[in-house]
């Protein structure tokens, strides 16, 4: 009986256990969907224990008079195919799409087709730039055998010291930011995502007339 009863007991316990696993990946996992735009904002700031309700009321009103605060895409260096040192600031003036990628990563070649395709059609007007993490695994020459035969021709930099991973906090690869032309990050996604979310990415920071 004792057995019996120990045995519902355990049985009981892995369920319980095993729900609780399932919702938590459900959460984690839930701002990190593949091929998922997360779009940035600007949270309204609190208001101060000391504020009465008049303040309060005065500072929510505010709030939302004031456009949304721009975010500045943080600055980085990383490196032409000939070892030049280039900087992200040397490619705005106009909306631009980057993309963090490695020549061993199975999801990044998959959207690299669509890349190049946005590339030919909206280079003139978007700024493409492929960063390649070169650290690691990652070597310049099978990122660059990679391009060559699959005849790639978007711009290409290589951050060789991982100074441009680590400013941008990448962790996983694919990564795609949208800038505007200002220089504010406007959207982001992880994972490989398809020609459609690159078309609503680019769409956000390069609206049709």
């Amino acid at each position: 009986m004792n057995n019996k009863k120990t045995l519902w007991l355990l049985l009981l316990a892995f369920v319980v256990v095993l729900g609780g696993a399932a919702l938590l990946y459900q959460k984690l996992g839930g701002d990190y969907t593949p091929d998922q735009l997360t779009v940035e904002a600007t949270p309204v700031p609190a208001a101060t224990p000391a504020a009465d309700a008049s303040e309060e009321a005065q500072t929510a009103e505010t709030a939302d008079e004031e456009e949304p605060q721009a975010n500045p895409a943080p600055e980085f260096t990383a490196y032409d195919a000939d070892g030049n040192p280039a900087k992200l600031s040397d490619y705005l003036g106009k909306p631009l799409v980057l993309n963090f990628w490695a020549s061993w990563c199975g999801p990044c070649k998959s959207e690299m087709p669509e890349f190049q395709a946005a590339y030919e059609e909206l280079g003139d007007d978007v700024q493409f730039l492929m960063v390649n993490a070169t650290t690691g695994r990652e070597t310049q020459a099978d990122a660059q055998a990679l391009l060559d035969q699959e005849g790639y021709t978007f711009p290409v930099l290589f951050d060789t010291d991982g100074s441009a991973a680590m400013t941008y906090g990448i962790y996983s690869l694919p990564t795609t930011y949208f800038i505007d032309a200002e220089g504010n990050l406007v959207a982001g996604a992880r994972g490989a995502i398809s020609g459609e979310t690159l078309q609503k990415g680019i769409d956000m920071i390069y609206p049709a007339d």
